[in-house]
C-alpha cells in the first residue's frame, strides 16, 4: 500500500465524505474516488459502502480501519517528534485543565517546562470536564490535565500524576455530614448528582455509578455540567456527589460537608493528549511534570 492509499482510505474513513476527504487531502473528489477504488481492487473487497446519500464503512473496512488507524498514529508521531529535535522544541504548547488544583499543578509544571524549553512558549486554558475530550481531538489544547478514567476514541491518557482520597459531598444538614466516614454502599442511600453525556462513560461510571459493589441499585439525581453546579446542587439538598480531598481544600462551603469514603479507590489525576499527538514537545510537558511531583513527594 502507498502513502497515498493510506492518507485517503484514513481520511476518508474519518469524514465518510469524498468532498470533504478531498479538502483536506487537497485533491479532487474524483481523485480520491479513484484511489479508494484502486486500494479495493488490491484489497480484493469493499472498504465503503456508498449510496447516493452517505458513505459507511464496510465491515472490512472497519477492520482495516482499527488495525491500520494507531501504527499510523505512531509513524507519524515519531516523524514530528524527529523534526522537533532535530530543530530543538520550539512554537506553543496550549495546556487545558480542570479545576483550580489542576490550574495550580500545570501552572507548576509549565515553569519547569519553560525552564528547560525556553524556545517553547506555553498557553494555559480552563476546561470543563465535557470539553477535554473534544479540545483535544480538535486540537484547541495539545495537553489537558484532568481527572482519570478519561477513556474516549482519539485521545490517549499518560502516567497518573496524582491520587487523592476520593470524599462525598453532602449537605452541611444530611444525616451523612455528622459522620468520620462513609462507604460507598452508602450511595444507595441517597440521590448522586449526574454528569452530562458529554462526559466520557468511563469517567461517570467511575464518579457516578449505577449501582454499588454489592449490586444495590443508585438513585440519580440531576444533571450537573460543572463542579460549582455540582457543589450548588449538593449545598440545596439535591443529591451527593463524590469528590476528589482537594475539593474541601478548594471549594469551602458553608452548605455543603466533605466526609471521606472509608472503602473507595482513590481519584487520579493526569495528563491526556491527542492520539498520534504525542509530539516531543508535548513529552517533554509530560516528563517535566512528572518530574515536578516526583521532588515534591
Amino acid at each position: 500500500m502507498e502513502r497515498y492509499e493510506l492518507e485517503a482510505f484514513l481520511t476518508l474513513a474519518e469524514e465518510l465524505h469524498f468532498g470533504r476527504a478531498a479538502e483536506r487531502l487537497h485533491v479532487s473528489t474524483a481523485r480520491v474516488s479513484q484511489t479508494i477504488k484502486k486500494l479495493e481492487r488490491k484489497v480484493g473487497v469493499p472498504l465503503f459502502d456508498r449510496s447516493s446519500r452517505r458513505v459507511e464503512l464496510s465491515a472490512v473496512g472497519r477492520q482495516l480501519h482499527e488495525e491500520i488507524r494507531p501504527a499510523w498514529e505512531l509513524i507519524g508521531a515519531a516523524v514530528e517528534r524527529a523534526i522537533e529535535t532535530g530543530k530543538g522544541i520550539t512554537g506553543t504548547l496550549t495546556v487545558a485543565f480542570v479545576g483550580p488544583a489542576g490550574g495550580q499543578l500545570v501552572m507548576g509544571a509549565a515553569e519547569e517546562f519553560r525552564a528547560r524549553q525556553p524556545g517553547c512558549a506555553v498557553d494555559i486554558k480552563e476546561a470543563q470536564l465535557g470539553d477535554v475530550v473534544p479540545w483535544l481531538r480538535e486540537g484547541v489544547a495539545d495537553l489537558a490535565l484532568t481527572g482519570f478514567p478519561m477513556e474516549a476514541a482519539g485521545v490517549v491518557a499518560g502516567p497518573v500524576l496524582v491520587r487523592e482520597a476520593r470524599m462525598l459531598a453532602v449537605p452541611a444538614g444530611h444525616p451523612f455530614a455528622r459522620r468520620t466516614r462513609v462507604s460507598v454502599e452508602d450511595l444507595a442511600r441517597v440521590p448522586v448528582l449526574r454528569l452530562p453525556e458529554s462526559v466520557p462513560e468511563s469517567h461517570r461510571a467511575d464518579r457516578t455509578p449505577r449501582r454499588t459493589p454489592a449490586g444495590r441499585a443508585i438513585a440519580p439525581g440531576p444533571v450537573a455540567a460543572t463542579l460549582h453546579e455540582i457543589l450548588t446542587l449538593v449545598g440545596a439538598g439535591r443529591g451527593v456527589f463524590p469528590v476528589g480531598a482537594q475539593t474541601r481544600r478548594y471549594h469551602p462551603r458553608p452548605d455543603v460537608a466533605y466526609v471521606p469514603f472509608g472503602d473507595a479507590a482513590p481519584v487520579e489525576w493526569g495528563l491526556m493528549w491527542r492520539s498520534g499527538g504525542g509530539s516531543a514537545r508535548v513529552l517533554a510537558f509530560a516528563r517535566a511534570a512528572g518530574d515536578l511531583l516526583s521532588a515534591h513527594r
